[in-house]
C-alpha cells in the first residue's frame, strides 16, 4: 500500500510538473507571437563568424557536430524572439534564425529559387535566377533532412519496375539539421542561419558569377520574411574571384570573361521557397509541331518496348468560372506586375505590352486571362521577390538586352511565376534597329533620338515578346517565311496580321515594305499574329471528355493538322536548325530571301543617305550616334546577306508526323541556289560604295573602312564556304542530277572574287581585301576550324586553289599595275603556304585516346584577325535581342 501511495504522489507531482512545462511553453509561444514581422518589419539579421551558433546545418564538408538533445520550446524560442507567421514560423533569436515546420508540410514537394538581387558591378545583374530545384523537408528521429528530389524518371506506382526506379533514384540530401525543439504541436524546430551564410553547393550562385571560393565571414542574412504559400530570405553572400591564368584581361578563360571584375564580389541573393500545388495539373504532352517549351521525364512503365522519354508542355493554370461558356474568364488570371523601378513614362506600354496577349487567350477560351497591374504602393506584403508574384523588373544595366524567364512545376509543367529582365539600355537598341530598318519609312524616325511615343511603342513590342516567352512560346523563326512578300507590303494584310505570324520571330521590323507601299507606322512593329492565336488555343483550349493526358492526344493531332493547310501556323523545324532558309533569324519576307534582301538594300540605302542629318542634330555633341548607327548599318547589311546564303545548300523543312502527306526535308531547287551565289557575287562580294561616303568616315574615325567592310565580307565568305554547307551541296548534287553541282558552285564563287583576273583589270584595295578574304577562308577551311572538311570538300578546296594559282600566274603576264602585281604575287605565295605539304607535322594526339599518334596541318598564318569558329552571324543568338554592329 505505501508503494502504491508513493506512486500515486509522484504521478501527481509528475502531472503537475508537465502542466507547469506546458503552460510556460504557451506562455512563451503567447509572448513570442507578440512580435509578428512584416516586409516593413522583417527578420533583420547582421551576423558575424563570430558568436554565430555552431548548431544547425552540418557543414558543407559534411563535418558531423557533436548534437544535443532537443531542448524545451521556451529555452530555444525565448521571449525575446521575433517571430514572423507562414507556411513555416520564421524566428529570430539574437543572431539566430529557425524554421518551425509544420508536421502537414514535411514531405511535401517545395520549389526552392535562388535569384541574384542585387550585385558587384560586373557580377551579374539584379533579377537574375540563378537556380531552381524540387526540395522536400523529411524528420527523422531528431534530424530534418533537405532533400533534393527529381522528377526525371517515373513509373506507374503499380507497375513492378516501380521499386526498381524508386531504387535508382534515391533523393539527395543537401543537409542534416538537428531538432532543436518541439512545440505543442510537434513540429520540430531547426536552426537555418548557416544553410545561407555558409556554401550549399546545390543552392550556391557561385557558377553564375564564374567563382573560386566563398567567403563566410563576409557573408550573412539582410532578412527574411515567412508568407503563406512561400519563405524569402535576403543574404549577402561574397565570393571571391578565380585566379586569372589567359594572360590578359579578357582573353577566353580569364577573369573578365567569366564576369566578375575584381577579386571578390558581394551579392544579395533571394532565395525563395514556395510550394508546390497538392495536385499537380494535368499535363498536356508536347507536340513538336507547335512551338512550347517542354520538360521531360522517362517513364519506365509505358508499353513501348523501350524507356519513353514524356515531354509535356510548360504553360500557365487557366481554369474556366464557367467551363459551359464558349469564353469565360479564368477562375484566377495571370497576373504581373510592372517594377516599380520603371521609368513613369514606360509604365502604360509595359501594361499594354502584357495585355496584348488577351485576344490570343481569347482563341482558347479565355476573356481577361492575362492582366497587368502595378506594383502597389501601400500593401506592406508585396515584394517582387516574392515567389507569389510575376513582376517585369526594370534593370539599370548598359547590356541591350531583355529576357523572358519562367519557373514551372517539373511535375506538371505548370508555370508558377515569372521575373522578366527587362535591362535599361535595350532602349537603345530598339532605337537602332528601328532606324536602320524603318527610317526611311516613318517620319518619326527621320532624326535622332526617336520621340517618345515612339519608344514607348517598341517598348511595348519588347515585353510583348518576352511575355510571350513566360506564356510557354518558344522562338518561331520559321513564321516570317509564311507570308508571300505581296503579303509583306500589302497595308490592309500587314494591318489585320501583321508583317509575320507571331511576336515570338526574330523578324523586328518591316524592311521590305517601300515607301510607295504605304503600310501605316503603327504597323512596322510586329503584333499578335494569326500563329499567336492558333497556338495557344492548342496549348491552353480545355479539351471536354479528356481526363488524361493520352486522352488529349487525337485532337491534339487534329489541331496540328491545321499546318498543312495554313502555313503561318507552322513551326520551326529542330533538326533544320542552320540548314532551312526559311527558318532564319532577323528575317522578314524570307520566303523569298533574294527579293526581299533586294527590297531591303534599297532601304538600306536610302538610311545610308539619311545618316548625317539624323545623328547630327545637336549642336555641340561628339559624333559618337553617328559611328554606332553606322556600324549597326553596316552589321544590318551583313545580316541580309546572310538570309541569301542560308538558300545555298538549304534544306526546306516542315514539320510533320506519320499521316501527314508528303516529306519533312526538302532540298532547295538546284537554280535557286545558283541565283542566290551570283546575287552575293554582285553585291556582297563588291565593295558596297553606299558605305563608303567621305564625308562620314571623316567624322567618325582617321582610318577603319576597310576593316569594316573587310570585317562584313569576312563573315559572309565564312558563311558561303560553310563546312556543313560544302558537305550539304555535295549529298544534294549526289542524290539528285539536277542540283547545283559543288564543283559548279564553287568555280562561280572564285570566278566571281576574281574576276579582275579575266579582264587584266586594275584590282583596288576593296576589291583586293575581298580576295585576300577568301584566301583566309579557304586556309581556315582546309587547315583551321572547329569542324575540318571531310575527304570530298577538300579536294574540291584544294582544286579551287591550284586553279586560281593557275590563273593569277597567267593574269601576272599582262599586269602593268604595280599595287595589283604585289597583291596577286602575295596571293600565289599565300596558296602555296595554304597547300605546302611540308606544313604536315607529326604531333601527339593528346585529345585522341590511347596516347597514340596522329598526323595534322599546321595552320598557316591567318591574313585577318577574324574568329571563324564564333562568327557572331552564323551562331543562334544566346539572346532575345542580339548586337549586329560591325566595328
Amino acid at each position: 500500500m505505501k508503494r502504491n501511495a508513493k506512486l500515486v504522489i509522484w504521478s501527481v507531482v509528475v502531472v503537475f510538473t508537465v502542466t507547469l512545462v506546458l503552460a510556460a511553453g504557451a506562455q512563451s509561444q503567447h509572448q513570442t507571437s507578440q512580435a509578428i514581422v512584416t516586409p516593413e518589419n522583417p527578420i533583420w539579421v547582421n551576423l558575424s563568424e563570430q558568436g554565430r551558433g555552431q548548431r544547425g546545418a552540418r557543414g558543407s564538408d559534411g563535418a558531423d557536430q557533436e548534437a544535443d538533445e532537443p531542448k524545451a520550446y521556451e529555452e530555444v524560442i525565448t521571449n525575446e524572439a521575433m517571430t514572423d507567421e507562414g507556411i513555416f514560423d520564421v524566428h529570430r533569436v539574437g543572431d539566430d534564425v529557425y524554421y518551425e515546420i509544420p508536421l502537414a508540410e514535411l514531405d511535401k514537394d517545395f520549389l526552392w529559387v535562388g535569384r541574384i538581387k542585387r550585385t558587384t558591378l560586373g557580377a551579374g545583374y539584379g533579377g537574375q535566377r540563378t537556380f531552381d530545384r524540387v526540395i522536400q523537408w523529411e524528420l527523422r528521429d531528431d534530424k530534418v533532412l533537405l532533400k533534393l528530389i527529381s522528377y526525371d524518371v517515373v513509373a506507374d506506382p503499380d507497375a513492378p519496375v516501380a521499386q526498381a526506379v524508386a531504387d535508382s533514384n534515391n533523393p539527395a540530401i543537401a543537409e542534416i539539421f538537428d531538432v532543436e525543439t518541439y512545440n505543442l504541436d510537434g513540429d520540430p524546430v531547426i536552426e537555418v542561419t548557416n544553410l545561407f551564410v555558409t556554401e550549399t553547393s546545390e543552392l550556391s550562385v557561385r557558377s553564375r558569377l564564374g567563382a573560386r571560393g566563398f567567403a563566410n565571414d563576409r557573408s550573412f542574412i539582410e532578412k527574411v520574411v515567412a508568407y503563406p504559400e512561400n519563405i524569402n530570405v535576403e543574404v549577402s553572400q561574397t565570393y571571391t574571384a578565380p585566379t586569372d591564368t589567359s594572360g590578359g584581361g579578357g582573353g577566353r578563360g580569364g577573369r573578365a570573361a567569366r564576369g566578375m571584375s575584381g577579386n571578390s564580389a558581394t551579392v544579395v541573393v533571394s532565395y525563395s521557397m514556395v510550394k508546390l500545388p497538392e495536385e499537380p495539373m494535368m499535363p498536356r504532352l508536347f507536340d513538336e509541331r507547335v512551338g512550347y517549351f517542354s520538360d521531360s521525364y522517362i517513364d519506365y512503365s509505358r508499353p513501348e518496348h523501350r524507356a519513353t522519354t514524356r515531354k509535356f508542355i510548360t504553360r500557365w493554370r487557366l481554369e474556366k468560372q464557367d467551363p459551359s461558356a464558349a469564353i469565360s474568364d479564368p477562375i484566377k488570371p495571370i497576373e504581373y506586375y510592372v517594377d516599380p523601378a520603371t521609368p513613369s513614362e514606360w509604365v502604360p506600354y509595359m501594361k499594354m505590352g502584357i495585355e496584348d496577349w488577351q485576344p490570343a487567350f481569347e482563341a482558347a477560351g479565355f476573356s481577361n486571362a492575362i492582366v497587368a497591374r502595378e506594383a502597389p504602393a501601400d500593401d506592406p506584403d508585396w515584394s517582387p521577390e516574392d515567389a507569389r508574384y510575376s513582376v517585369i523588373r526594370w534593370l539599370p544595366s548598359t547590356t541591350e538586352n531583355a529576357s523572358g524567364p519562367h519557373v514551372h512545376d517539373p511535375r506538371s509543367g505548370e508555370i508558377l511565376e515569372s521575373d522578366i529582365q527587362f535591362y535599361h539600355n535595350v532602349q537603345n537598341l530598339a532605337k537602332n534597329w528601328y532606324f536602320v530598318q524603318a527610317g526611311p519609312l516613318d517620319p518619326r524616325a527621320a532624326t535622332l533620338p526617336l520621340p517618345q511615343e515612339l519608344m514607348g511603342e517598341l517598348l511595348r513590342y519588347v515585353v510583348a515578346h518576352e511575355v510571350g516567352h513566360t506564356l510557354g512560346f518558344q522562338h518561331n523563326m520559321k513564321a516570317s517565311a509564311m507570308y508571300t512578300l505581296d503579303q509583306v507590303r500589302d497595308p490592309a494584310w500587314v494591318a489585320e496580321n501583321g508583317h509575320t505570324p507571331t511576336l515570338m520571330d526574330y523578324s523586328r521590323f518591316n524592311y521590305v515594305a517601300q515607301p510607295e507601299d504605304g503600310i501605316a507606322a503603327e504597323d512596322l512593329i510586329p503584333k499578335i499574329g494569326p500563329y499567336d492565336k492558333w497556338a495557344t488555343m492548342w496549348g491552353y483550349k480545355p479539351i471536354p471528355n479528356a481526363s488524361t493526358p493520352d486522352e488529349e492526344l487525337p485532337t491534339l493531332d487534329e489541331w496540328a493538322r491545321a499546318q498543312d493547310e495554313t502555313p503561318w501556323y507552322r513551326f520551326s523545324t529542330a533538326q533544320a536548325a542552320g540548314s532551312d532558309p526559311q527558318s532564319m533569324t532577323e528575317a522578314v519576307g524570307d520566303i523569298d530571301a533574294i527579293e526581299a534582301t533586294t527590297l531591303g538594300l534599297r532601304n538600306i540605302e536610302r538610311v545610308s543617305n539619311m545618316l548625317m542629318a539624323a545623328t547630327t542634330t545637336q549642336d555641340g555633341a561628339p559624333y559618337d550616334e553617328l559611328t554606332e548607327v553606322y556600324g549597326r548599318l553596316l552589321g544590318q547589311w551583313r545580316v541580309e546577306m546572310g538570309h541569301v546564303s542560308q538558300l545555298i545548300g538549304g534544306v526546306l523543312s516542315q514539320q510533320k508526323h506519320i499521316g501527314q502527306e508528303g516529306v519533312r526535308f526538302e532540298p532547295v531547287p538546284g537554280t535557286m541556289q545558283r541565283e542566290a551565289t551570283m546575287f552575293l557575287v554582285e553585291n556582297a562580294l563588291h565593295t558596297p560604295r553606299m558605305f563608303v561616303r567621305p564625308e562620314q568616315l571623316r567624322r567618325m574615325e582617321p582610318t577603319g573602312v576597310m576593316d569594316r567592310i573587310r570585317t562584313a565580307q569576312n563573315s559572309i565568305m565564312n558563311s558561303m564556304l560553310q563546312t556543313n554547307r560544302l558537305n550539304r551541296i555535295v549529298e544534294q548534287s549526289a542524290l539528285d542530277p539536277g542540283a547545283y553541282a559543288p564543283i559548279d558552285y564553287l568555280t562561280d564563287v572564285r570566278n566571281g572574287v576574281w574576276s579582275e583576273l579575266a579582264t587584266g583589270s586594275e584590282i583596288d584595295p576593296f576589291r583586293r581585301n575581298t580576295q585576300r578574304v577568301y584566301l583566309d577562308t579557304a586556309n581556315n577551311r582546309l587547315n583551321g576550324g572547329s569542324t575540318p572538311p571531310g575527304g570530298e570538300v577538300r579536294a574540291l578546296l584544294r582544286g579551287e586553289l591550284r586553279t586560281l594559282r593557275d590563273q593569277i600566274s597567267t593574269a601576272l603576264q599582262t599586269v602593268t599595275d604595280p599595287a595589283t602585281r604585289l597583291h596577286l604575287e602575295d596571293s600565289i605565295d599565300i596558296i602555296n603556304t595554304t597547300l605546302d605539304p611540308r606544313a604536315m607535322r607529326e604531333r601527339s594526339t593528346a585529345t585522341g585516346g590511347g596516347g597514340g599518334r596522329g598526323i595534322t596541318q599546321e595552320l598557316a598564318p591567318s591574313i585577318f584577325s577574324f574568329d571563324y569558329d564564333n562568327d557572331p552571324f552564323l551562331t543562334l543568338p544566346a539572346v532575345c535581342w542580339p548586337d549586329y554592329v560591325i566595328r
